[in-house]
C-alpha cells in the first residue's frame, strides 16, 4: 500500500486549463514587458525626465513596469488581473509624455491587449457554451 501512495505522490499534477483570454493576454504582456524596459532605457538615454528628477529613474520606472507586466501575466485568470493589465497599458501611454514614441508603442500594444482580452473572452464563452452543449447531448 505504501508503494502505491509513493507513486501517486510523485506523479506530477495535471496542468490547469487556460482560457484564450489568459493565453493571449500573457503573450502580449510578456512581449510588451521587453519593449517597456527598452522604453525606460530610452527615457534614461534621452534624459527626458524633468530637471529635478535624476535620469536613472527612467531605468527604474521601465524595470518596475516590465516586472509588473510579467507578474500580471501570471494572474490573468482573475478579473482583477485583466483590469491591472489595462492599468499598465495606461501607464505605458503616459510614458509618451516623456518620449513621444511611447505613444505609438501604447497604441500598438494597447490594440493587441484589447484584441487579446475581448476576443479571448468571446472565444472562452463560445468554448464553454459548446462544452455545455456537448455535455447535454451526452446526457451528463
Amino acid at each position: 500500500m505504501a508503494a502505491v501512495t509513493a507513486q501517486t505522490a510523485d506523479a506530477p499534477r495535471p496542468r490547469r486549463a487556460r482560457g484564450a483570454a489568459e493565453s493571449l493576454g500573457s503573450i502580449v504582456l510578456a512581449f510588451e514587458s521587453v519593449i517597456v524596459f527598452l522604453g525606460g532605457l530610452a527615457i534614461f538615454g534621452l534624459k527626458a525626465l524633468p530637471e529635478p528628477i535624476p535620469p536613472w529613474w527612467g531605468i527604474v520606472a521601465g524595470t518596475v513596469v516590465a516586472v509588473a507586466m510579467v507578474l500580471t501575466a501570471r494572474v490573468l485568470r482573475y478579473r482583477w488581473g485583466i483590469i491591472l493589465g489595462w492599468v499598465l497599458q495606461v501607464i505605458v501611454a503616459l510614458g509618451g509624455f516623456f518620449v513621444p514614441a511611447l505613444f505609438f508603442i501604447a497604441l500598438v500594444f494597447g490594440g493587441m491587449w484589447a484584441y487579446a482580452t475581448i476576443k479571448g473572452a468571446s472565444l472562452d464563452a463560445r468554448n464553454a457554451r459548446l462544452a455545455a452543449e456537448a455535455d447535454t447531448a451526452n446526457g451528463d
